[in-house]
């Protein structure tokens, strides 16, 4: 067996709206309802479903708790831009842009916080040490 690629993962979450809302308004995802009222949230070819904390599906994770999630977004913006639209939507951010290393090699990292205090990482490929364009 050889895996291609993750096609969906899953969030517990304290507030379905409210992530939803923090999705859609920093990182441009698009909210959907599908299979008698669940809710997700798509973007490119993936997409993230919500599990209502004390609500979950089954069978789902062991131990799911909100805000244990650390997860990595590309975009082809530069750093720059993504500091500019996180600025400009009033999200703080944590730590960026800094230099770190993904799947395909060299990346440019701004870190975010979610609604739940998952760690959200938006990279940027290609962008070498100060060459993030504004």
């Amino acid at each position: 067996m050889e895996i291609d690629r993750i096609d969906h993962l899953v969030l517990t979450v304290s507030d379905v709206d409210e992530t939803c809302r923090f999705y859609v308004e920093a990182l441009g995802m698009r909210e959907t309802t599908f299979g008698g009222g669940r809710r997700a949230l798509e973007f490119g070819e993936q997409k993230i479903n919500l599990h209502q904390s004390g609500n979950e599906f089954v069978p789902g994770a062991l131990k799911p708790v909100p805000g244990s999630a650390d997860v990595c977004f590309i975009t082809r913006r530069s750093s720059e831009e993504v500091l500019d639209h996180f600025r400009s939507r009033g999200v703080e951010v944590v730590q960026g842009p800094v230099e770190k290393v993904g799947a395909l090699g060299p990346m440019s990292s701004v870190y975010v916080r979610d609604p739940d205090g998952n760690l959200v990482e938006v990279s940027t490929y290609g962008e070498g040490p100060g060459e993030a364009s504004g």
